[in-house]
């Protein structure tokens, strides 16, 4: 138990027989099935790194001159809703597409609008550029705690109870955050994964080695990584240690995914195509095959991966369950939308912070700190 905050490590609330028996249940679907997990930014804020709120924040005042007039006119044109750094970065990624595209075929205007004042390709380029510095530099600058991951990485590859069996195949994590924390907690447990690369802290992107035998993890970073940098010339991503990602006499730019549309219609040769193909995959389970994907530290602001999830749950003929655990109150947004569907709700169970929501709703009218990760990894490993 934490002695920082004691109150919100009380697991006392999960103890009423009610939600205690959601417990059960849900330990006994992870144990029992194909395993993945969907792991968000809030995941990542009990090791010292930014919710993405605040790395917007962060990134906004930390960019400069041109990049931060570009910046603060995408903030202008997104007020009526509350976007996020990885939104903007979209927004840029189509914007030099367009310009790209108008440049190409020798339009008259090249230049795209925003707020009202005309950019070139160039300046949006560049201005891309000096946000995903920004973002390497506030996650990578940053002293982390791995001690929840390595808990969490302990509870899932293990029996989640004595005489328990899990499956065989290997445990496929999708996650959304730029850092490594995953990766390095399976690294400190000796597990065997791949995140497709060979080699160790530098090495190169090759897909084959999601497919390497005896494998016990998949790490799909569906964002990219803070630790990906693209060489001149090449398609594929290398992965640099850090003291050599900063190093000047190596061409390259630091390469981090956004969740933009581009990115799903690049070439078969795109490590990112390549990532969300075996996304869909795991998402899709075969005949005889059942999984269950858990979803923990994620607000649901990726429009593109909700869909990935929506038409998973309605094309994986019911053999696709979520498990998700969520800091709102109460099924909002997408999670209405699969909770009240009667064609979805019984492969969606919403663990939120005040009761569990699935075929049949069970409310709480105190606090359920399951939805916090270093609550769920306790869970996992047996705690009650």
């Amino acid at each position: 138990m934490s002695q920082q905050n004691p109150k919100l490590d009380d697991l006392s609330p999960l103890a009423e027989p009610q939600i205690a028996a959601i417990v059960n249940s849900f330990e006994q679907l992870i144990s029992q099935s194909d395993r993945a997990f969907l792991i968000g930014a809030g995941c990542s804020k009990c090791a010292g790194l930014p919710l993405t709120s605040e790395l917007t924040n962060f990134v906004t005042a930390a960019t400069k001159g041109a990049t931060k007039e570009i910046l603060e006119r995408l903030i202008a044109d997104f007020a009526a809703n509350a976007a996020t750094i990885e939104e903007y970065i979209s927004e840029l990624v189509d914007r030099i597409a367009i310009s790209s595209r108008r440049t190409e075929q020798g339009a008259a205007q090249s230049k795209t609008v925003i707020g009202g004042k005309q950019f070139s390709e160039e300046e949006l380029i560049r201005a891309l550029d000096e946000i995903k510095g920004a973002i390497a530099k506030c996650i990578d600058g940053r002293e982390t705690s791995i001690g929840t991951h390595w808990k969490f990485i302990k509870a899932v590859h293990r029996a989640l109870r004595t005489g328990k069996q899990t499956s065989s195949a290997p445990v496929s994590y999708l996650v959304l955050n730029y850092d490594s924390l995953i990766e390095d907690a399976l690294a400190l447990e000796q597990l065997p994964y791949s995140d497709g690369f060979y080699g160790g802290a530098t090495g190169w992107w090759d897909a084959s080695t999601f497919k390497t035998e005896n494998l016990v993890a998949r790490v799909l970073k569906v964002h990219g990584s803070i630790d990906w940098s693209l060489f001149e010339n090449e398609v594929n991503p290398r992965r640099l240690r850090t003291c050599l990602n900063k190093s000047t006499d190596i061409p390259h730019e630091t390469l981090l995914i956004w969740p933009a549309a581009t990115k799903y219609r690049e070439t078969e040769r795109d490590p990112f195509a390549q990532i969300a193909k075996i996304m869909r995959e795991v998402l899709r389970p075969g005949t005889n095959s059942y999984t269950v994907l858990t979803i923990c530290g994620y607000r649901f602001g990726d429009t593109h991966i909700n869909e990935e999830l929506s038409r998973a749950l309605r094309e994986s003929k019911k053999r696709l369950t979520l498990l998700v655990f969520t800091a709102e109150s109460k099924p909002e947004g997408i999670l209405r939308i699969w909770h009240d569907d009667p064609n979805l709700r019984d492969q969606v169970r919403i663990h939120a912070k005040n009761g569990f929501f699935h075929s049949s709703d069970i409310p709480s009218v105190v606090d359920l700190p399951w939805w916090k990760f270093e609550v769920l990894a306790r869970l996992l490993g047996g705690e009650r």
